[in-house]
């Protein structure tokens, strides 16, 4: 995510799914929308975060500038996406988006990217860094055998939004519906002998080359290094797996040593230091 601070600013208005093309260029600007062939992950995302999440433009001379989506996920208010044209960055209209999205809403989180603008505007919106997540990427193949116990099985999104629901209290069912229907989506969970303990998604990746671990949620009373490998195991299908891994995660460290080769990184802040268990939930980096 990145974000300007400064004097000059645009309009701010709702975005609508027309917006959609030129958002999508804006974040093909900092390299986070590119080619895609029969998989698009970025346009139905864009899709579900202006239907059910606060998602508004920056518009001069009729053209976008800028945009900034924040969804409710039952902790807070997560910022998912905040980023201005390159040509415009230091005109201050991340600061005005950033306070269009949040409002006067808390607690708040989001992921920092490692742009030098990113951290400081969001401690001025009153969140903290509190840790780094580790985008990890490997095969199957170097799995440690922790999980050999357990298995996996598939579900639909409506038994894992109701798992969610039953172990922290949290309906996120529309975002649960969306997960299950991203491009080869993989809703299932994770048993110990015979009892559920994970539930997450996989789904391809746009740039085709590795699927990716969407979001895993580890029951609360359950060790969270076995499921963490279980899913990876299964969303890699004998092939590569892209996950992103809070840094406090237990399994940081073996993974690393197994070979998992670290991607890219950003940083976990919150307005509250306790509202996720970084041992127990895998995210979605844009939706928490």
């Amino acid at each position: 995510m990145t974000e300007p601070h400064g004097d000059r600013s645009g309009a701010i208005r709702p975005a609508t799914f027309a917006d959609i093309p030129e958002i999508r260029s804006i974040l093909a600007e900092h390299g986070n929308d590119g080619p895609h062939t029969s998989v698009d992950i970025v346009g139905p995302y864009l899709r579900h975060v202006i239907a059910v999440g606060r998602t508004l433009v920056a518009e001069e001379d009729a053209h976008l500038v800028g945009f900034g989506a924040t969804l409710e996920t039952g902790r807070g208010l997560h910022l998912a996406d905040l980023f201005v044209r390159r040509n415009r960055l230091g005109g201050g209209i991340g600061r005005q988006l950033l306070d269009g999205v949040y409002a006067d809403r808390w607690p708040r989180t989001t992921f920092a990217s490692d742009d030098p603008r990113a951290m400081p505007l969001y401690i001025r919106a009153g969140m903290a860094p509190l840790w780094t997540c580790l985008y990890l990427e490997g095969t199957a193949t170097l799995l440690p055998g922790d999980d050999r116990n357990l298995t996996t099985q598939s579900a639909d999104s409506g038994r894992l939004a109701a798992l969610e629901l039953d172990w922290t209290g949290i309906d996120r069912s529309e975002d649960h519906a969306f997960w299950a229907s991203q491009a080869d989506g993989d809703p299932f969970v994770v048993l110990d002998n015979g009892d559920i303990v994970a539930a997450g998604y996989g789904r391809a990746r746009q740039n085709g080359t590795a699927r990716a671990l969407d979001r895993l949620l580890v029951r609360p009373d359950h060790e969270p290094i076995a499921p963490a490998y279980a899913a990876l195991r299964r969303v890699a299908r004998g092939g590569i797996v892209l996950v992103c891994l809070p840094g406090p995660h237990p399994a940081a460290r073996r993974l690393l040593e197994a070979g998992f080769r670290l991607e890219a990184r950003d940083t976990y802040m919150a307005s509250e230091p306790d509202l996720l268990d970084p041992a127990r939930l895998l995210p979605n980096p844009g939706m928490l």
